[in-house]
């Protein structure tokens, strides 16, 4: 049985329709997830912005007096946050807003919560909320702070996606639980 040319266009016309409306269909849904990221990082005001600087890997000793690793965290979206007992905002931060994100990054296996105080732990263990599960680790001699980070002032907090890609930082106070700031945070991929 022989096709009309007709038929054959038509089918070759039907399947070239389909492939370009799935690439186009595909763009637009790139391009609204690009939009969705720009304006995220819009309201949130960044101090630095970006997806080519890999964080810098260190190790220090965490409240429990074992070993950690920031690259250990490979594979979630981490939240490495910068504090002291001498900046007064550290310390409302750290006792208003840092428990609730605590609880959820607890609940969740796609991000972490990195604390890295400047002091010993016996010198601010009295500041922690009681409950926190999140990683604390200290840095008195700002090895990581100051020769890694090159953090001066606190508390600076930088945004670092599942692949070690520092994303964002942010030289200030935050509203940890805000829903731009927490969907900024569980969107990163």
């Amino acid at each position: 049985m022989r096709r009309s040319p007709a038929i054959a266009l038509g089918v070759v016309s039907f399947l070239a329709a389909s492939v370009g409306g799935g690439v186009a269909f595909g763009l637009a849904a790139l391009d609204g997830e690009h939009r969705r990221d720009t304006q995220l990082t819009s309201i949130l005001r960044p101090e630095y912005q970006g997806d080519d600087r890999t964080a810098p890997d260190f190790t220090l000793t965490d409240s429990h007096g074992r070993p950690f690793t920031l690259s250990s965290l490979r594979g979630r979206t981490v939240v490495l946050h910068f504090w002291s007992r001498d900046c007064p905002p550290c310390i409302q931060e750290l006792s208003e807003q840092i428990p609730a994100f605590d609880e959820l990054a607890r609940g969740r296996n796609d991000v972490a919560l990195v604390m890295v105080g400047t002091e010993r732990f016996e010198e601010v263990s009295a500041l922690v909320p009681p409950g926190i599960t999140s990683v604390m680790v200290s840095d008195p001699e700002r090895r990581v702070v100051m020769g890694k980070y090159g953090t001066h002032l606190f508390p600076e907090t930088w945004i670092i996606d599942p692949n070690g890609v520092i994303r964002a930082r942010f030289d200030r106070t935050l509203e940890w639980t805000s829903p731009v700031f927490v969907q900024y945070v569980t969107s990163l991929r």
